[in-house]
């Protein structure tokens, strides 16, 4: 008797979110790698003390902790671009919650181990807004408890313009600072050089007042 053929099933595919991950993640891998290599040749040359990469050990999906390496720096967000090979890797997603230093009480909440920590996140697009409960743990559980293909793609398209916001802001405060730095040294020296033409003053004052 022979045997009836089997029907024909598809390979095993990823999940929409881990396929998105793949596709775009190994996208903008090749996009930017010429970039991330000309920043760590920048930063290798200027040798900093800590290193090129600062590496530590973050909790992942399940609650598995892996070692996280990021470019030290944050000048146009090449930080969170060098890690873009743990998306490739599967131990982050593109979005999803920020990921968690291991050992923090935060990162063991049960809702945090559902999903894989993400590069951008519902938190990092609506962080500061106006809404009294746009608090990062709250938009954090929010998104796993909610998230899908649709809002992933919406929060990447939100992503650049509040990286560009965040950079403009934070080079804005840095300038702020150096201003103030600045006027303080000016004052500073406005005053030892009143102070030094005060001195004058009074010896010549004292000399005139004895040597009429």
């Amino acid at each position: 008797m022979k045997r009836r053929p089997t029907a024909w099933r598809p390979p095993h595919l990823p999940e929409p979110k881990r396929l998105l991950d793949l596709i775009l993640g190994s996208a903008l891998l090749g996009l930017t790698a010429p970039l991330l290599a000309v920043a760590a040749l920048a930063l290798a040359l200027a040798r900093p003390a800590e290193g090129v990469f600062v590496r530590d050990y973050r909790t992942g999906l399940n609650g598995h902790p892996f070692l996280l390496s990021s470019l030290r720096t944050r000048r146009f967000r090449l930080d969170l671009l060098s890690r873009l090979p743990h998306v490739v890797r599967g131990e982050l997603s593109l979005v999803g919650p920020a990921p968690l230093k291991t050992g923090s009480p935060a990162g063991a909440a049960p809702w945090r181990q559902l999903v894989r920590p993400g590069l951008t996140g519902l938190a990092q697009v609506r962080r500061h807004s106006e809404l009294p409960w746009d608090e990062t743990p709250l938009l954090d559980q929010h998104y796993v408890e909610h998230h899908w293909i649709g809002l992933d793609l919406a929060i990447l398209a939100r992503t650049p313009g509040r990286a560009l916001r965040t950079a403009g802001a934070v080079r804005a405060a840095g300038a702020a600072r150096t201003a103030r730095t600045a006027k303080a040294v000016r004052r500073a020296r406005a005053a030892r050089r009143a102070r030094a033409v005060g001195a004058v003053g009074a010896v010549r004052a004292i000399r005139t007042a004895r040597f009429p």
